[in-house]
């Protein structure tokens, strides 16, 4: 996470078990959640979110195991990719494990390699750029993003002989919810739209590497009807009836559609993402600047739940890795209703 809390410490302090089949949501939970939600204009205080059920109630199929998210972040947010910084060797082998895990699950390079190539302020920044092609001959020549930054900073101030910033939440957590997501939809095929998966480099040192990314997928022919990106999803919130919550949230009826299609409240308004324009302040803002489409963040850092951001406890120890395997459990169903819908049902509120 690169600019969503540097400016924001000195004014607050920052911060499932393995079930077989899972029932559907049933009729009730169905109807409520497809009634539908109404974009507001009104004051952060006013905006009403609260018409779908929580996902505490609602059962998800476990697609996705802890141990495989625990598999992603120990190796990533190990101390001998010494913090994945942009240009060096950590981030290097970074980058081969995503190659890889994209390689088995049968995910594609979206360009000739995996590895999109860009100047990060005189270093060598590399994306990770998969896609798989949609199921549908027409919906497939439409486009879903769905990103994260696998990027740290190195080293930060030191905890004893400690000083590695591991980057365990920020943001091996959302790089291992991209991996999974890939390897999910590799798996069912149940996408009519086709999905990149970009992990994208340079993102600490300010929003590079998805910037040069939308650049460059904006001379091509890509059509892309909606950018969603996961950023520190590594411990859960607390007092919330809803899972995530996404920035810029009154600007599009991304969490309304998205928690319809999931039949429950799973994204949801976090009064601060407005406060601090948290919008303006991840990866996703770059494919909004370029193809003016809802492109926004998801999170479930809240500014009180984590204590280690840029700091050497943020370690693979302190992530809920059953949290994290919930959140993409359920993220699958909202991604699939935005990959299968007849139209393009998500719109930006301008």
């Amino acid at each position: 996470m690169n600019k969503i809390i540097l400016g924001l410490i000195s004014l607050t302090v920052l911060s499932c078990g393995s079930t077989p089949e899972v029932r559907q949501v049933d009729a009730a939970a169905a109807a409520n959640a497809s009634k539908g939600y109404v974009v507001s204009n009104e004051p952060a205080e006013s905006i009403e979110t609260s018409a779908a059920p929580n996902p505490n109630a609602v059962t998800f199929k476990k697609n996705v195991s802890a141990s495989a998210i625990k598999k992603h972040i120990e190796f990533l947010a190990s101390d001998a990719l010494a913090g994945r910084k942009t240009g060096t060797e950590g981030i290097d082998e970074a980058a081969n494990y995503i190659i890889k895990e994209f390689q088995q699950a049968g995910v594609k390079p979206y360009f000739t390699s995996y590895r999109d190539k860009f100047d990060a302020k005189g270093l060598d920044g590399y994306n990770v750029v998969g896609m798989l092609e949609g199921t549908d001959a027409e919906l497939k020549n439409e486009f879903i993003v769905i990103g994260a930054h696998y990027d740290h900073i190195g080293t930060a101030d030191a905890v004893g002989a400690d000083t590695i910033a591991n980057g365990a939440n920020d943001n091996a957590s959302g790089t291992s919810a991209v991996i999974e997501l890939a390897k999910y939809f590799a798996k069912s095929k149940t996408n009519k739209r086709s999905i990149i998966f970009a992990l994208f480099s340079a993102e600490e040192l300010g929003l590079l590497g998805s910037a040069h990314l939308a650049e460059r997928l904006k001379t091509t022919n890509i059509n892309p009807y909606v950018m969603f990106n996961i950023e520190m999803i590594g411990v859960p919130m607390t007092d919330k009836d809803y899972s995530l919550y996404l920035t810029g949230y009154e600007q599009s009826n991304m969490a309304q559609k998205f928690n319809a299609y999931a039949g429950a409240k799973v994204m949801g308004f976090l009064p601060q993402a407005k406060q601090y324009n948290l919008f303006k302040r991840s990866d996703n803002y770059a494919f909004y600047e370029q193809f003016k489409i809802p492109a926004q963040t998801v999170s479930t850092f809240d500014f009180t739940n984590f204590d280690h951001y840029h700091k050497v406890g943020d370690e693979a120890a302190a992530m809920n890795f059953e949290h994290v395997a919930n959140i993409v459990n359920q993220l699958i169903p909202g991604v699939e209703g935005m990959a299968n819908s007849a139209s393009q049902e998500i719109i930006w509120n301008e």
